[in-house]
């Protein structure tokens, strides 16, 4: 048990809400047609905060967390769920995730500030990074992070800052696994060509075995350096969750190795993230990954805890502490993103929609055509009418909904995005100089700004122009 999880009160209880039509726990059609995040009229939220708006629903968060948790503390006797700080690194986010008793897994110097910032407790976050400068290091050190060894020479720069700050220092190891019964299996696109072994193999991640064992053998006798895990990350390469069964097997594999090779059995295996969710509107119109057909939490949980249970009874292993670093699937069905409509254009064979929302706001959009269920924030459920691209202000194609069947849209309506928490805020652009869009919070009827609008003075206050130049532009010659 975490330190959040023991302060009384925290974590509210929760009762979702009753929708005509839902598209999750807290977000649905509202009793009068339009759609609802909790309590509140989306109509109302874009009216009142404007647009492009992220909207987040703190109690679909919440349950999503929970949800996981629970699925995998039925099936495994020791888990600690870390959050995906990446996903959605807001201070707000962080915040519920510590009422919740998340931990979390921070890249970087400012993700692992935000957290600590937030108050989360260090001893549960974890640093990882294939590229980690020294503050990064001393940062994690100062403030007791695991890390996760990521390159030959980091053990030693982690030795020297820790004998100068005279601190313990918990580390892990990121393996690069075998995988082979992946080697026919076949990935994501997103990700890259080939099977899921080749796109894992290919990848700049992890440790193979023989580093592995070197850097155990030398950190067992280093003073201030305490192995605490090794970690691994399949990310969302897969949407069967036997491949993710394969990989946690796998875990218990290598500890076998490792004790038989290095003399040091893992007391804890991190399986990272790559969890999926699914919708029975498919996230997206075409989507043969996140539809109903995708696995659940209880899945993930059953297949994994089996596979390390199975693997450490043949191996003479004892059951190791489980750590795993969900983001999207919590972040992600937590959000709506919601545009205005502005110009909307007809072609000889295509109509086009156009919103100040754009795949600056939206990024997996242009890469993913399919990304993101798009549905009219006025009459949610009205039928569709018409095929059109949904798209952007800037100045590429900008679609961040192609060849959607929706009702008759005119200026000035408001179009949502469902499921849209995870990796929008998190990689909103600036390009063609756009302000970041404002965040709002909603539990129940409260809503409150987390993120503000960013404003013309953030963009262009970042710029300098030197001196010479400046002369040149505008003092007459004599």
């Amino acid at each position: 048990m975490t330190i959040q999880e023991k302060i009384p009160g925290s974590a509210p209880q929760l009762t979702p809400v009753d929708y005509s039509v839902k598209f999750g726990e807290f977000i649905g059609i509202g009793p009068n047609g339009n759609l609802f995040v909790d309590g509140c009229d989306v109509q109302v939220l874009a009216e009142k905060f404007g647009t492009p708006l992220y909207i987040i629903s703190e109690n679909q968060l919440r349950h999503t967390y929970r949800a996981f948790r629970d699925a995998f503390r039925r099936h495994y006797p020791e888990v600690e769920i870390l959050f995906a700080n990446k996903s959605n690194n807001g201070l707000a986010i962080r915040h519920i995730m510590n009422q919740e008793g998340a931990g979390g897994d921070c890249f970087g110097a400012q993700e692992m500030y935000m957290a600590l910032l937030a108050g989360t407790n260090a001893r549960t976050l974890v640093l990882n990074g294939s590229n980690k400068q020294d503050e990064e290091l001393e940062m994690a050190i100062a403030n007791g992070l695991c890390i996760n060894i990521d390159a030959m020479d980091e053990l030693d720069r982690i030795v020297e800052i820790a004998e100068r700050l005279d601190r313990e220092v918990d580390i892990g190891i990121r393996l690069k696994l075998d995988l082979e019964p992946l080697r026919a299996r076949t990935g994501v696109a997103m990700h890259g060509p080939g099977t899921l072994k080749q796109q894992s193999d290919s990848t700049k991640w992890g440790m193979t075995r023989e580093q592995t064992v070197e850097i155990v053998k030398r950190a067992l006798g280093m003073p201030h350096i305490k192995l605490k895990e090794t970690h691994f990350h399949l990310s969302r390469m897969s949407n069967d969750p036997n491949d993710f069964a394969v990989m946690a097997g796998e875990m218990l594999t290598w500890s076998g190795y490792l004790r038989d090779n290095a003399g040091w059995t893992p007391p804890c295996i991190d399986i990272g993230g790559g969890w999926t969710f699914g919708k029975w509107y498919g996230t997206g119109p075409n989507s043969q990954l996140d539809d109903a057909k995708a696995p659940t939490a209880e899945d993930y949980a059953r297949l994994c805890s089996a596979a390390i249970k199975e693997e450490a009874a043949r191996l003479g292993l004892p059951l190791p502490k489980l750590r795993l670093e969900p983001g999207r699937a919590l972040s992600g069905p937590a959000g709506v993103a919601a545009g205005r409509v502005g110009a909307v254009k007809v072609g000889a064979s295509k109509k086009w929609v156009n919103l100040d929302l754009s795949t600056n706001h939206l990024s997996w959009a242009a890469v993913l055509d399919w990304y993101y269920h798009a549905v009219p924030v006025k009459n949610a459920g009205a039928e569709a009418s018409e095929v059109v691209d949904l798209v952007g202000p800037l100045c590429n194609s900008d679609e961040v909904g192609s060849h959607r069947k929706m009702p008759l849209l005119k200026r000035g309506d408001f179009v949502a995005f469902l499921d849209a928490g995870g990796y929008t805020e998190s990689s909103a652009a600036r390009y063609n100089a756009q302000l970041l869009p404002a965040t709002v919070l909603v539990s129940g009827t409260q809503a409150e700004i987390i993120t503000e609008r960013e404003q013309m003075k953030d963009v262009a206050g970042r710029f300098r122009v030197p001196p010479r130049l400046l002369a040149s532009s505008f003092t007459p010659k004599p």
